[in-house]
């Protein structure tokens, strides 16, 4: 794949081990393990090899063969018979929703000197955040299909005041430029203008006919530095030739619709993408696909750029071949020549939502330019990933590492028939005008609030990625 480095030998492409991306990957603060040393098998959590080459039967109960060459050029045909089948291990495992309690909430990690409080509870399906500039935030809410609007009055950092300000079914991006509000359902782009009391006005059709969603359908809308509307559409599918131009990318538009066209594509569905507030540059998170094993894909943080291809559905990671699907026209080689590899990876299922980029003051300048997102989530790891906050530390507009910033809503849980429960799925970030951060959980009903108090702040364990060894899972940014 082109971007961080040169074409990567097919052989090694076509591997499936993990050992020739260990040493291609940068932890800050931790070390990746040598791409000389063994996997390190953790019995306590028992997770299990991703992908392996294999010739025969398995022995569990989910799996699947490449199919060599099947509806593919011959070019692919060739290199895909050279893998004689690859064993995938999955798993189907859900934890189960953890009553909300102050004793939980204590037990959530943060860095020194952060907190986290209830902004506001019995916020049912809490997704995608915006605020506007005189501090209200907005709250879509997809399957009750409309936009809630929250006010703290007494800046008590609680909300006192809320309204439902919109309705449109399947409701999900939202995008609020000074008093005028994007928003977007599976297919269309609407836009409306907010009145001094937080409420919305009629809505204008800004561009139609998106394509229809499938399994992705939670579609979101930016406006970017240069004026123009950026809409994520989702794949329809887990992993497959998509008969719409539009699925799977980022397309771009004028705020009035016109010149809509596709601006970079082979995007799974990053619903968390945001401008670089010095340089920019579009950055992203994806989706990775299912199916592939518990420890394979990782979710691919994206620097996001004009015209190019970041490898869906064929090309996935640092140019590995999708065992399931080959590509129609091209060789796999070829397909990843010609596709932008990440630029960084991050556990497997962890299922990144929406993304913020840092621009307050209210947190420790270290913190400033930094991209926080919202990990939903896995049903189908074991052991479980995700539900967290991830941070991306940049330093003069370059990221630079990732670091784990809020974990613990996932527990061990002794009733729970996997022996996991969580106190929340997490999908939307947003910056308030105090500079704190608010958090949603689409489960529980919650919207958090994440401040810094320094000294004041009560104790907490100090974060570490959920249920993610960095040397074994290869996890962090690609060196360039």
């Amino acid at each position: 794949m082109r971007g961080s480095r040169s074409g990567l030998d097919s052989r090694l492409a076509n591997t499936v081990a993990t050992d020739a991306l260990a040493a291609r990957l940068v932890w800050k603060g931790v070390s990746s393990r040598s791409v000389a040393d063994p996997p390190r098998p953790n019995k306590e959590r028992q997770m299990r090899l991703t992908l392996l080459l294999a010739a025969s039967v398995f022995a569990v109960p989910q799996f699947a063969f490449a199919q060599a060459g099947a509806g593919a050029s011959e070019a692919s045909a060739e290199e895909d018979r050279g893998r004689k089948g690859v064993e995938m291990v999955n798993h189907v495992l859900k934890p189960v929703p953890l009553e909300w309690s102050e004793e939980r909430m204590g037990r959530l990690a943060l860095p020194d000197g952060f907190t986290i409080d209830v902004f506001a509870r019995d916020v049912e399906n809490a997704r995608m955040m915006d605020v506007a500039e005189d501090g209200t935030l907005y709250v879509t809410r997809r399957s009750n299909g409309d936009v809630l609007m929250l006010r703290d009055t007494d800046g008590d950092g609680r909300a006192d005041q809320r309204r439902v300000v919109a309705q449109k079914e399947d409701m999900h991006g939202i995008e609020i430029d000074g008093d005028t509000v994007y928003l977007m359902t599976v297919n269309d782009v609407y836009r409306t203008s907010r009145a001094e009391d937080g409420t919305l006005g009629e809505f204008e059709l800004v561009a139609d006919r998106f394509p229809e969603g499938g399994q992705h359908p939670n579609r979101m809308v930016q406006k970017g530095p240069d004026g123009k509307l950026y809409v994520s559409v989702g794949s329809t599918c887990n992993a497959c030739g998509e008969t719409n131009e539009e699925n799977a990318t980022i397309t771009v538009m004028n705020t009035d619709g016109s010149d809509r066209r596709v601006f970079a594509s082979g995007l799974r569905n990053t619903i968390g993408y945001g401008f670089e507030p010095t340089s920019g540059t579009l950055y992203g998170f994806d989706h990775g696909i299912d199916w592939l094993g518990d420890n394979e894909q990782h979710e691919e943080f994206n620097r996001i750029e004009d015209g190019q291809r970041y490898g869906w559905p064929y090309v996935y990671a640092m140019s590995r071949f999708n065992p399931q699907d080959t590509p129609p026209d091209s060789s796999f080689s070829d397909y990843a020549a010609n596709s932008r590899e990440p630029i960084g990876l991050h556990t497997p299922h962890a299922a990144p939502m929406q993304m913020t980029f840092y621009t307050g003051d209210a947190f420790p300048e270290e913190y400033r330019g930094d991209a926080f997102i919202a990990m939903r989530g896995s049903w189908n790891r074991k052991t479980p990933s995700g539900y967290e906050v991830l941070r991306v530390d940049f330093e003069n507009g370059q990221p630079v590492g990732m670091k784990p910033f809020i974990t613990g809503f996932l527990m061990e849980d002794e009733e729970s028939p996997t022996g996991w429960g969580h106190m929340g799925r997490l999908a939307g970030m947003a910056q308030a005008t105090d500079g704190t951060l608010y958090l949603s959980d689409d489960t529980g009903g919650i919207i958090y609030r994440i401040s810094y108090e320094g000294d004041a702040a009560p104790d907490h364990p100090a974060p570490s990625f959920t249920n993610a060894e960095a040397g074994d899972l290869n996890l962090g940014l690609v060196e360039g």
